[in-house]
């Protein structure tokens, strides 16, 4: 039964949001400057690199801070399904890079070219080559839309070919296809990539949307709404996938499994997927595309990535607690790009991101660190419009709620949705300054 609560009980709830995202500030402002000459590059300037960026500044009084980044726009990335749902403008998302680098830190408005660890250097496409005594590769995951065979973003917007993740405007053109497509019914299609993906929950939460607006239209009835599987479950947490199936089956969603995208023909509008049964066309009318994801090719081409694991990915080399490389002691990674089996969220990068501040900063100091990341991974999984799950999970994959006794983390409930549409971006923008 889901929980009813109260204009105070909201209130007590919003406070502990508050609490939640300012936690940890008392003992930073407590915790004495280090004083180094260290230099420190840090390749990324998305929330991890910005924010890691912001509490070395804070922390360490005289580091040399270098970010590299060609990205003169920052992208709130969580705000891309609240854009592609109608409720936000694209530029909701949209803020400037350099308003959230500390003043202190050195911006080298070019892309990473290559990375030498051994070398402890850092080369960018200009050819500039950057010394480093550490390295904290935060730059994020890479979109291969050229992996879905007849698919590119062009198409985005077009012909009922939907994608959030592309841009805030891909987003927006998105919503203009769902809005459409609810309109006038049809075969709604929805599925992830096989590989690692950022916020695994978002394809879930679209198709929720989908759906709850084609019901609040009236138009339901023609409307079929088809879920590809790339795997043998929805989601990798048992429990939460239960749930899911759960809601997938009472709202009427065609689920099929072990089905991985491969091919898109906009002009007959059929997907390919492979299927251990072997190749298989689903037509729609709507489709909401996600394509295959990596890590970007200056990290995938270095020595870097792990060689066992996520096998073509590139996904960094570290140990999954201290987000310390394997091999290179002096190299971190931290957000997306990270090898670690959870944690591509936002909400990750909040607590991924003190652990190596920590550990970096003690191994400056020649101590050490007890701070260790446990996988904390969170998905506010909208299930209709005012309405959410408020999922938080671990390496482990137990259910670690925030607000035990005032959250359930496995109903739908409307304060769970007013965290993911008001509270969210504040938490988000607090962490780019280095205060959450």
């Amino acid at each position: 039964m889901a929980l009813t609560l109260s204009r105070r009980a909201f209130l007590t709830a919003s406070a502990g949001t508050s609490a939640l995202a300012f936690a940890g500030m008392g003992a930073r402002q407590a915790a004495a400057q280090v004083r180094t000459s260290a230099k420190i590059v840090i390749i990324g300037a998305g929330a991890a690199g910005a924010s890691l960026a912001s509490r070395l500044s804070q922390r360490l009084d005289g580091a040399q801070i270098t970010v590299i980044d060609a990205r003169q726009r920052h992208l709130y990335q969580p705000g891309f399904t609240l854009i592609a749902a109608g409720l936000k403008p694209a530029d909701y998302a949209v803020s400037q890079t350099e308003d959230w680098l500390p003043p202190d830190a050195r911006w080298i408005e070019e892309r990473a070219a290559e990375i030498d660890p051994e070398a402890k250097t850092v080369t960018t496409e200009g050819g500039t080559a950057v010394a480093y005594d550490y390295l904290v590769v935060a730059a994020g995951l890479t979109l291969n839309y050229e992996q879905i065979e007849g698919m590119s973003t062009e198409l985005i917007g077009k012909d009922g070919i939907g994608s959030v993740y592309a841009s805030p405007e891909a987003a927006e053109a998105t919503w203009r296809e769902m809005d459409r497509f609810t309109d006038q019914g049809g075969v709604g299609l929805f599925f992830r990539p096989a590989t690692e993906m950022k916020c695994a929950g978002a394809p879930l939460k679209y198709t929720f949307l989908t759906d709850d607006y084609a019901r609040r239209k009236g138009n339901r009835g023609k409307t079929e709404i088809v879920y590809a599987a790339h795997s043998k479950s929805l989601f990798g947490v048992p429990i939460v996938n239960e749930k899911v199936r759960m809601l997938y089956d009472e709202r009427g969603f065609d689920v099929r499994y072990e089905h991985v995208i491969k091919a898109i023909d906009p002009g007959t509008k059929t997907a390919t997927f492979t299927t251990p049964e072997g190749d298989t066309e689903i037509g729609f009318d709507f489709i909401n595309v996600i394509p295959p994801m990596s890590a970007p090719a200056v990290v995938r081409n270095s020595p870097l990535p792990w060689a066992d694991r996520w096998v073509g990915q590139g996904y960094v080399e570290v140990d999954p607690h201290t987000l310390r490389h394997r091999r290179y002691p002096e190299v971190f990674a931290v957000g997306d790009v990270a090898g670690v089996p959870k944690g591509k969220t936002a909400a990750s990068v909040k607590w991924q991101v003190p652990v190596v501040e920590d550990q970096l900063v003690a191994q400056i100091a020649g101590g050490r660190s007890e701070q260790t990341y446990n996988g904390y991974t969170s998905c506010p999984l909208i299930t209709r419009v005012g309405r959410a799950m408020l999922i938080e999970f671990d390496y482990d994959n137990n259910l670690v709620p925030s607000f035990p006794g005032v959250i359930a983390p496995l109903e739908e409930l409307w304060i769970s949705w007013l965290m993911k549409e008001i509270a969210l971006k504040a938490t988000y923008n607090a962490m780019l300054r280095g205060r959450a």
